[in-house]
C-alpha cells in the first residue's frame, strides 16, 4: 500500500496524455537514474549485506531503461535531454549527511520516487487503455515492479533504524504532499 498524503496534481494527467513522446524520454532517464540510484545505495556501510538485492534493482532498472529505448525507436521519438523534475530534487535537497542518516534518508526519497511511479504507472495503464494499447499495456507490466522497489527500500531502511525510518518517513510524507502542489508546467511523470 502506498503511503502518500496528497494525490497526483489533476493537471498532471491531461499534461502526461497531451505530450508522450516528451513522457517517454523522461521515462527513459527515470529508469536510467533509478539503476544508477541502486548502485549508489551500495556505498552505505549499513547497507553492504544488501548489495546483491540493490544489484538486481539496478539490472532490473536498465531492463526498464532498455524497454523505454525501444519504444522511443519503435515511434521514431529521439532520446533528448533530460530535464530536471523539482519534486525529486526537492525531496533529494532534505536529504541530511552522515552515514546512517544519510542512508535512511536516500533510501526513503528513493522509496518515494518508485512508490510515486507505481501510482502514476497504474493511472496510466488504465488512461492509456482507450487511446494506446501497446503503451497502457507497457506501463501495466511495471506496477508491480514498483512497488516492490518502493516496498524494498522502505523495508532496507527499517533494517537500519526502525524509529529512526518512522520519524523521517513522516517527514518525507508531509514533505511529497508540499512539493506535489507546486505547480511544474513541464509534462513528465514526477
Amino acid at each position: 500500500m502506498l503511503l502518500f498524503r496528497e494525490k497526483y496534481p489533476a493537471d498532471w494527467l491531461p499534461k502526461v496524455l497531451g505530450n508522450l513522446p516528451a513522457v517517454l524520454i523522461d521515462h527513459a532517464h527515470l529508469e536510467r537514474k533509478a539503476a544508477t540510484t541502486a548502485l549508489n545505495l551500495e556505498k552505505y556501510r549499513d547497507l553492504y549485506p544488501r548489495v546483491q538485492e540493490l544489484n538486481a534493482i539496478a539490472i532490473e532498472e536498465l531492463q526498464h531503461f532498455d524497454l523505454v529505448l525501444n519504444l522511443l525507436k519503435k515511434r521514431g521519438i529521439p532520446f533528448g535531454q533530460p530535464f530536471p523534475s523539482p519534486w525529486i530534487t526537492g525531496l533529494m535537497r532534505s536529504v541530511r549527511n552522515g552515514q546512517r542518516h544519510q542512508a535512511i534518508d536516500h533510501l526513503l526519497c528513493t522509496a518515494l520516487v518508485e512508490g510515486r511511479s507505481c501510482e502514476k504507472f497504474q493511472v496510466l495503464a488504465r488512461e492509456l487503455q482507450s487511446v494506446d494499447t501497446e503503451l497502457a499495456t507497457f506501463y501495466a507490466s511495471l506496477v508491480e515492479s514498483e512497488g516492490n522497489h518502493y516496498a524494498t527500500y522502505i523495508l532496507m531502511s527499517r533494517g537500519i533504524d526502525d524509529a529512526e525510518t518512522d520519524q523521517r518517513l513522516d517527514f518525507y510524507l508531509n514533505l511529497d504532499a508540499e512539493l506535489i502542489r507546486i505547480p511544474n508546467p513541464i509534462p513528465m511523470l514526477h
